[in-house]
């Protein structure tokens, strides 16, 4: 890993006034899953309590030196609105995809910043002033969908994935947060920088600085008259209307809000650790897993872990269908 460039408080700066728009964050792990081998991320808080760290201009510069990795959040739930939007793409041909999509938003006169990634790129681009996070999706959806990019969720399990990834979202909710740039990714043990300007932190940031940024009146013509394109709003699961537990072939229903301890509520979901994260030494902050309020048979854990792990960890296994 390199973690010898220094970086000046300039340069921290900078960066937050350009990727900060609200001070939660995330942690990368620096030990992969035992199972999985992913680097997973968690938010931080202080050690023995329940409060969350915030992010400052240490943590920060500990990111731009690689001695650690945060994760960015897009939306400031105050406002709903970003500073930046980033295009995720990381399948098969997807720099072609993210190369149609940044000559276009040059048409457009945006100046988008391409980052390498592990598997494909992010394309960023920088607002003058925080924009509303549904304008920005709407223009950006609608240009992939002319464009004839995949879209990953609208029916198709590869293609992009765009930052922010809510229209909007409730007081004391987070969002989705992606990798911060300009750090070490864990899992690939190395830094991905922009094209565009030499490899060192000074030189990226002078870079970034001089693109131009998309003004809030030009985001109202790129999206007027718009809507999302259908499939690609986020929503939350509906809840069965039948019972939240009931009998299914004489076997009780599994709850797992009887077995998960201690939760908390955040926004429609409980939240509390994940089993599964726990039995590996993870999740300490004890959020990864969501269960939805309105329903507790839909359940998830952000890190990854899947419904068989997770039953698992608890000594609950999901029972293997016999074969017709």
């Amino acid at each position: 890993m390199d973690l010898q460039l220094k970086a000046t408080p300039g340069i921290v700066k900078d960066y937050a006034d350009l990727f900060v728009n609200r001070r939660a964050y995330t942690l990368q792990s620096t030990k992969p899953h035992p199972e999985t081998g992913r680097h997973y991320y968690f938010r931080p808080k202080r050690k023995g309590t329940d409060e969350p760290v915030m992010l400052t201009a240490e943590t920060i510069r500990k990111h731009l030196e690689g001695r650690l990795t945060v994760g960015l959040y897009a939306i400031n739930p105050s406002s709903q609105r970003c500073k930046w939007v980033a295009i995720d793409a990381d399948y098969k041909n997807a720099m072609e995809d993210l190369l149609k999509l940044q000559y276009q938003l040059q048409q457009d006169k945006v100046e988008p910043a391409l980052e390498m990634s592990k598997r494909g790129g992010h394309l960023w681009i920088f607002l003058a002033t925080p924009l509303l996070a549904k304008d920005c999706r709407i223009y950006i959806y609608n240009l992939a969908l002319a464009l004839g990019v995949p879209v990953k969720g609208a029916g198709l399990v590869d293609g992009i994935e765009v930052f922010p990834k809510h229209d909007g979202l409730d007081p004391g909710s987070f969002g989705n947060a992606i990798r911060g740039p300009l750090g070490i990714h864990r899992g690939a043990s190395r830094r991905f920088w922009f094209y565009g300007a030499d490899y060192t932190l000074a030189a990226q940031m002078d870079y970034l600085k001089r693109l131009r940024k998309v003004k809030e009146e030009e985001l109202r013509q790129f999206v007027a008259g718009k809507e999302l394109p259908p499939g690609v709003a986020r929503r939350q699961p509906e809840a069965a209307p039948a019972a939240p537990y009931e009998r299914r072939s004489g076997r009780p229903e599994f709850r797992i809000l009887d077995h998960v301890g201690e939760v908390r509520k955040a926004g429609r979901n409980y939240v509390g650790r994940c089993p599964s994260c726990a039995a590996s030494g993870g999740d300490q902050a004890g959020d990864n897993l969501a269960v939805l309020i309105a329903n507790p048979r839909f359940y998830q854990c952000w890190a990854g872990c899947t419904k068989e792990m997770i039953r698992a960890a608890l000594g609950h296994p999901i029972p293997l269908r016999q074969p017709a």
